[in-house]
């Protein structure tokens, strides 16, 4: 009796289930949690891709994240539950150039979460230790061939288990070509065109049925019709 007289002590107060009455222990019933009811964490768990390798990692990382004090296991296995989308491709040419402060004698290793791409626009890569989910071949050709190397995760475990003496680096997620049409109505969202020709978007301010929308685009047609010799009346007094 003293136990069940120390559960209603506990959970009398608590407002945020609703109990039924009981008057014994084996009388206790489960409650409804009424703020968070049916509300589901939005994090990940677990990968959604069934891929081996990936897999693996995520068991090696979450032994790490598990056995070790360091947060930058527990940001890697954070990283490798997320999709494609969340992992952006990094290219050398941005590994330079945000590692110039942080890594200026190219000591340290780069980890990236993601695949490393190739930029022919760099006429040089300087000797670089990158470590990521995958290399293109050009990308790794370019780095071995600069004396540099070009490492898998798990080989990183082995040798900075705790993320030591590393720069961390992710891609830009919003560059993508379908994140240009997000937003409603003049958030400034790309449309989505289906025809382009002479009389439909290359029309755009020049024909009657396709004129320019918003402040700013009546602005612009009415510029583009007084310079063809059209007289626009302005009904402001």
């Amino acid at each position: 009796m003293l136990a069940d007289g120390l559960l209603l002590a506990i959970f009398r107060p608590c407002q945020n289930f609703r109990l039924f009455p009981f008057t014994t222990f084996h009388n206790l019933q489960m409650g409804i949690d009424i703020r968070r009811h049916h509300v589901k964490k939005g994090n990940r768990a677990a990968p959604k891709s069934e891929d081996a390798y990936l897999l693996l990692l995520v068991k090696l990382y979450r032994f790490l994240a598990r056995r070790t004090d360091s947060k930058f296991n527990r940001v890697i296995l954070r990283r490798l539950f997320m999709s494609k989308i969340n992992r952006p491709p990094i290219s050398i040419s941005r590994i330079v150039k945000e590692t110039k402060g942080s890594n200026p004698d190219n000591s340290k290793t780069v980890v990236v979460v993601g695949t490393i791409l190739d930029d022919e626009r760099l006429p040089e890569v300087p000797k670089l230790t990158v470590a990521a989910l995958r290399f293109s071949t050009g990308a790794r050709e370019r780095i071995t061939a600069a004396g540099g190397e070009a490492i898998t995760l798990d080989q990183l475990a082995l040798r900075a288990p705790t993320g030591s003496n590393t720069v961390l680096l992710r891609g830009k997620r919003n560059v993508r070509e379908a994140v240009k049409h997000f937003g409603g109505p003049l958030k400034g969202g790309k449309p989505y065109i289906e025809s382009k020709g002479r009389k439909f978007e290359k029309a755009r301010g020049r024909r009657k049925v396709c004129l320019f929308t918003g402040v700013h685009g009546v602005w612009l047609t009415s510029l583009r019709l007084q310079s063809r010799g059209f007289k626009i009346k302005s009904t402001h007094k």
